[in-house]
C-alpha cells in the first residue's frame, strides 16, 4: 500500500511540474506571466469584483484553478505554415514527389489545410494568449483605481504598486492603496432659476440621493441627476434634460467636508442668430390624435374616416376597423393631463401588448392655438399588423414508442376579430406513426395516431360581467384568455381522449411582477383502452408475473409460454389473490405487493374530471436577458372539486358504494395544492455564475378523492430536475422507483450549479441536485414511499455531474451527465458514491438552462 502511495505521489508531482512548465511555454525570455493581482486597501486584501475589474490586466481565465484556454493556446504550433515549408524543403525529393502527384499550387495549399495549420489556428483563436505583465498597463490600472476611489469620496487616496518577479518566468503585481479620510456631504443648497421647477423639486426634496452626512460618491450625483430629470419630465417639463443639471462641489479647506450646490439654469433657446435664456415651461396635453389604418404618418389630408371618443381624436386612412374604446383603453396620455414620460412609456407598452399593431410611434408638437405656449398635441401613429396569419409545420420523429412518425400542425391567427383588438387562434395538430410493439393484424404501416384541435380567444382587457378597474387597473396591462382543446390518441398505450377548457386572467401589478388567475381550469381525460395497462407498464407486469409463477393456481391465466396473459390472465390472477383463492393472506408481503400493483393500475386507468381554480404569483428582479445577478420567486395555489362538490350537494347526489360522487359517470377530483419555487443567480464576473433553485410542492386530496390525479402529481428525475435519474424513475421515498412512472403528491427539490465559459459559445457547469417525492395524506400506506416527518429527509437523493451548453443566442442546447451520489433506494451503508462509474451515468439532453 505504501509503495502504491509513493507511486501516486510521484505521478502527481511529475504532473504538477509538467503543468507548471507548460503554462510559460509561450512566454518570451525576460518577460513574466501574470499569475495574480493583489490589491491591499489599508492593509486588508480586497476581493471585490468591482475593484478587480478596474485593472487592465488579469491573469488568464481558469476553471477551478486550471487554465484551460491558456493550455489550448500553448498546444498550438507557433508557425505551422513555416514548419511545413521547412519539412517540405528538408528533402527535395519529397517536394518533387508531392508536386508530381498533385501540383505546386495544391502542395502549397496543403500548408493552409486544417491538418497542417487549421488545428493550430483553431487552438489560438479558441484559447488565450498568455497575459504578460506590462508595466504601462499596470500604471494605467493604478490611475484607474485612483479615479475610482476619488469618485467614491477618497479625494486624497494614494496608490503604489510593485511587480514581483518569480521563478519560471512568472510574476505578480501588488497594489498598495492608502485611502485616507473620506469626504462627507456637509451642506446642500439649490439654485433653480425656473420657479415652476423649483416648486417641483421641493415636493420630492426628501427623496434626494444626496444626503447630508453621507459619504461623497459620484454615483449618487449621477443617480440624483436622473431622478430629478425623471421627476420634472413626468410633471410637464417637456424640454428638460439631464444635462440641464450641474453640481458645484466645494472641498477646499473644508476638513474633508463637501459643500454641494445643485444648479439648474433656465432653458437655452435660439432666437435669430442669438442664444437666449428663458424659463422652462410645464406643458399640458391639449389634444390627443390617434392615426391608424394603412398609414404611418399623421397627414390629416389622407384621412378617410374619423371619430371622437372620450376626448380622443381617431383618424384612419380607410374605414375605421377598431372600436374606439379598444384603442383608447390602452392609451394613458389624456387631454388635460401634464406631459409625462411615464405615461408615454406605459402607453407604448400597452399598445404593443394588444398584439394588433406594430411598435407605436408617439410624437409631440406644440399647440400653436395656445397663446400661453404651454400646450402639447400628442400624435400616436399606429401601423396595423396583418389581420390573418397562417403557420404550418411538419416534422419527422422517432421515440421509444414510435419507430417512425410524422408530426404536423397548422395554426391560423385572426387579429381584431370583433373589432376590439381580440385575437382568435385556431390550431390543428396530428401525428401518425409506426410501431412494432403494437399488435398489427392488418399489417398497416401507420398503426398509431394522435390528433387534436385547440381554439384560443384573447382579449386585451379583463373580460368579466362586473367592472374590475378598481381591483385590476388598466395600467397593469390585463389580458383575458379563453381556450378549449380536444385530443385523441391511439397507440400502444391506454388510448386517451381528453378535453380541456381554461378561462384565465393575466396582469402585471408592477414591472417585474405577474399574476395569473385561472378562474376555470377544466380537464377531462378518458382512457379508451384500460385493458392494455400491463402492455404499457412493463415493470408492474414483470413484478406481477414473477409472483404468478409462485402463487398462480389457475392455468387458464397463462399463455403458451407460461406467462400471465394480458388482460385476462393478469385480471384473473389479481382477483384470485385478493379474493382469498390462493395461499396468500393479507398479512403476507407478497399479498400487499399484488394489492399495491392493482391499486396503481386502477389509479392510472381511471378517468379524470378536474375542475380547478388557481392563482400564480411571479416576481423577478431580472432587468434584461444579460442580467446574471437576479432572483425569481414563484408561488401557486390551486383548489379543485369545490364547485362540483357544491353542485352535488345542491342536487342531493348519492354517492356510489365507495363513497364517491360522479358527474357524467366520472368521479371528480377534489384537492388543494400549493407550490413555492425560488431561483437565485450570483454573477461572479468573468462569465462565471452560481445558480441555485429551491422548490417544494404539496397536493392534499380530500372530500371526493383519496389520491391526486396523475396529471397533477409530482415526479422526480429528468433534465430539469434531479439529473442523475431519468424522468419518473426517482422515488417515492426510498422505494427505489419500482414502477415505470413513479409519482407522488409531495416534492422537495434543491439544485445548484457553477456555470463557466469554456471558450467562445461553449459553456460548462458543475451541478448538484437533491430532492425526492413522497406520498402524504393520501391512500398510499407503503412505509418506504410515505413521508414520515424529519426522519424521511434522509431519503433525499443527491445527484452530481457535469454539463456542457452551447449558446445559439436564441436558445441553448444543453447536455448534462449525472451520477447518483447518494441513492436512498439502497441499504444505508451502500448509499454513498456506489454509482459514480461511467456505465451508470445518466445522460440528459435539454433546451435552455434547467432553471
Amino acid at each position: 500500500m505504501k509503495n502504491n502511495l509513493s507511486k501516486i505521489a510521484l505521478f502527481l508531482l511529475l504532473g504538477a511540474i509538467l503543468y507548471s512548465c507548460s503554462l510559460v511555454k509561450r512566454v518570451p525570455e525576460g518577460q513574466h506571466l501574470l499569475i495574480e493581482n493583489t490589491v491591499m486597501v489599508d492593509g486588508k486584501k480586497e476581493k471585490s469584483e468591482t475593484i478587480l475589474n478596474q485593472l487592465y490586466q488579469k491573469p488568464n481565465s481558469s476553471i477551478l484553478g486550471y487554465r484551460l484556454r491558456l493550455q489550448m493556446y500553448n498546444l498550438a504550433r507557433k508557425s505551422p505554415e513555416a514548419d511545413y515549408q521547412l519539412w517540405l524543403e528538408k528533402k527535395p525529393k519529397r517536394h518533387k514527389f508531392l508536386t508530381d502527384l498533385l501540383s505546386e499550387k495544391q502542395v502549397q495549399r496543403l500548408g493552409q489545410s486544417f491538418f497542417v495549420s487549421g488545428a493550430s489556428t483553431f487552438l489560438k483563436k479558441t484559447g488565450e494568449a498568455p497575459v504578460i505583465i506590462d508595466s504601462t498597463k499596470v500604471q494605467k490600472s493604478r490611475n484607474r483605481m485612483l479615479s475610482y476611489y476619488f469618485n467614491a469620496g477618497y479625494f486624497n487616496n494614494k496608490i503604489t504598486y510593485k511587480i514581483d518577479t518569480l521563478p519560471d518566468k512568472r510574476g505578480k503585481v501588488n497594489y498598495e492603496v492608502k485611502l485616507g479620510a473620506p469626504y462627507v456631504v456637509d451642506s446642500i443648497t439649490t439654485s433653480i432659476k425656473t420657479a415652476a421647477l423649483d416648486s417641483l423639486f421641493e415636493r420630492t426634496k426628501n427623496q434626494s440621493l444626496i444626503v447630508k452626512g453621507k459619504q461623497y460618491n459620484s454615483q449618487y450625483f449621477s443617480d440624483e441627476r436622473k431622478r430629478i430629470a425623471t421627476h420634472f419630465r413626468n410633471n410637464g417639463a417637456y424640454y428638460f434634460q439631464e444635462t440641464n443639471i450641474e453640481y458645484d462641489v466645494d472641498t477646499v479647506a473644508t476638513n474633508h467636508k463637501a459643500h454641494v450646490d445643485i444648479l439648474i439654469d433656465d432653458r437655452t433657446v435660439k432666437k435669430g442668430d442669438s442664444l437666449i435664456k428663458v424659463p422652462f415651461k410645464l406643458y399640458t396635453i391639449s389634444e390627443v390624435n390617434i392615426f391608424t389604418g394603412n398609414t404611418n404618418n399623421k397627414n390629416k389630408q389622407k384621412v378617410a374616416d374619423s371619430t371622437s371618443y372620450n376626448n380622443f381624436n381617431i383618424y384612419s386612412s380607410d374605414k375605421l376597423k377598431y372600436r374606439p374604446k379598444a384603442i383608447t383603453d390602452a392609451i394613458f396620455i389624456t387631454k388635460g393631463s401634464k406631459f409625462s414620460d411615464f405615461r408615454r412609456q406605459l402607453t407604448s407598452r400597452s399598445l404593443s401588448n394588444l398584439r394588433v399593431f406594430n411598435y407605436p410611434n408617439i410624437e409631440y408638437e406644440e399647440d400653436k392655438n395656445d397663446t400661453t405656449g404651454t400646450s402639447l398635441i400628442a400624435n400616436i401613429i399606429l401601423s396595423p399588423r396583418k389581420k390573418f396569419n397562417f403557420n404550418a409545420t411538419a416534422d419527422f420523429m422517432h421515440s421509444n414508442i414510435q419507430d417512425f412518425g410524422i408530426l404536423g400542425s397548422a395554426a391560423l391567427s385572426i387579429r381584431n376579430i370583433f373589432r376590439g383588438a381580440e385575437i382568435l387562434e385556431i390550431a390543428l395538430r396530428g401525428n401518425i406513426g409506426s410501431s412494432q410493439d403494437l399488435a398489427n393484424p392488418n399489417n398497416v404501416f401507420f398503426n398509431i395516431s394522435e390528433y387534436g384541435a385547440d381554439v384560443k380567444l384573447s382579449f386585451p382587457r379583463i373580460f368579466f360581467p362586473l367592472n374590475t378597474d378598481k381591483i385590476i387597473p388598466k395600467n397593469t396591462l390585463p389580458t383575458t384568455q379563453m381556450s378549449i382543446g380536444l385530443s385523441r390518441q391511439q397507440n400502444i398505450g391506454l388510448d386517451k381522449e381528453s378535453f380541456t377548457g381554461i378561462l384565465n386572467y393575466n396582469w402585471n401589478p408592477k414591472r417585474n411582477t405577474n399574476i395569473r388567475f385561472d378562474l376555470v381550469n377544466l380537464q377531462y381525460v378518458r382512457n379508451v383502452n384500460p385493458g392494455n395497462y400491463f402492455s404499457v407498464y412493463h415493470s408492474s407486469y414483470d413484478r406481477l408475473n414473477g409472483l404468478a409463477q409462485v402463487y398462480n393456481t389457475d392455468p387458464t391465466n397463462l399463455d403458451e409460454e407460461g406467462n400471465l396473459s394480458i388482460p385476462q390472465g393478469t385480471t384473473g390472477f389479481i382477483n384470485e389473490v385478493l379474493g382469498g383463492q390462493t395461499s396468500l393472506t393479507p398479512n403476507d408481503n407478497d399479498y400487499f405487493a399484488i394489492r399495491s400493483i392493482e391499486e396503481r393500475r386502477l389509479r392510472l386507468t381511471e378517468n379524470n374530471l378536474i375542475l380547478a381554480t388557481n392563482v400564480t404569483y411571479t416576481k423577478s428582479s431580472r432587468t434584461n436577458i444579460n442580467d446574471n445577478d437576479f432572483y425569481t420567486f414563484k408561488t401557486k395555489l390551486e383548489s379543485a372539486g369545490n364547485i362540483l362538490s357544491l353542485i352535488s350537494k345542491i342536487e342531493n347526489q348519492e354517492a356510489d358504494i365507495y363513497g364517491r360522487k360522479k358527474f357524467f359517470n366520472v368521479e371528480y377530483s377534489q384537492y388543494i395544492k400549493g407550490e413555492i419555487d425560488f431561483i437565485k443567480n450570483w454573477d461572479l464576473g468573468g462569465k462565471q455564475v452560481i445558480a441555485a433553485r429551491a422548490f417544494t410542492g404539496l397536493a392534499i386530496p380530500y372530500g371526493n378523492s383519496n389520491s391526486i390525479p396523475f396529471s397533477r402529481s409530482y415526479f422526480g428525475g429528468g433534465s430539469n430536475d434531479n439529473r442523475a435519474w431519468q424522468s419518473y424513475s426517482l422515488g417515492p421515498g426510498r422505494s427505489g422507483g419500482l414502477n415505470d412512472f413513479n409519482e407522488a403528491n409531495f416534492k422537495i427539490a434543491l439544485s445548484a450549479e457553477y456555470r463557466f465559459n469554456i471558450f467562445n459559445k461553449l459553456n460548462g457547469a458543475f451541478f448538484a441536485d437533491a430532492g425526492n417525492i413522497w406520498n402524504v395524506f393520501d391512500n398510499v400506506t407503503d412505509e418506504e414511499s410515505v413521508f414520515e416527518g424529519f426522519k424521511s429527509l434522509q431519503d433525499i437523493a443527491l445527484g452530481t455531474g457535469i454539463g456542457f451548453r452551447y449558446d445559439l443566442n436564441f436558445f441553448v442546447i444543453r447536455l448534462d451527465v449525472g451520477f447518483k451520489t447518494y441513492n436512498p433506494a439502497k441499504e444505508m451503508k451502500e448509499r454513498w458514491f456506489r454509482d459514480i462509474v461511467p456505465n451508470r451515468a445518466v445522460l440528459n439532453i435539454g433546451i435552455n438552462y434547467p432553471f
